[in-house]
């Protein structure tokens, strides 16, 4: 069997963690910063999990994470 490529786009974005979750940074976080609050930019910092639905897709995308 070859090997299956890796969608480059796809692991940029995302990773797995040891129990097989997908994380992903909040989106929001990039610029135009000075209209957000503190507050907001804060809670923009933690990870979030991907849903269990889109996560079977993604985990399919990266093979070898």
């Amino acid at each position: 069997m070859p090997k299956i490529k890796t969608r480059s786009a796809v692991a940029k974005r995302f990773k797995l963690t040891k129990t097989g979750k997908v994380k992903h940074m909040q989106q929001n976080r990039r610029h135009k910063l000075t209209a957000k609050s503190t507050k907001r930019k804060r809670g923009l910092r933690t990870v979030g999990y991907v849903s269990p639905a889109s996560a079977a897709n993604i985990k399919k995308m990266i093979p070898y994470a």
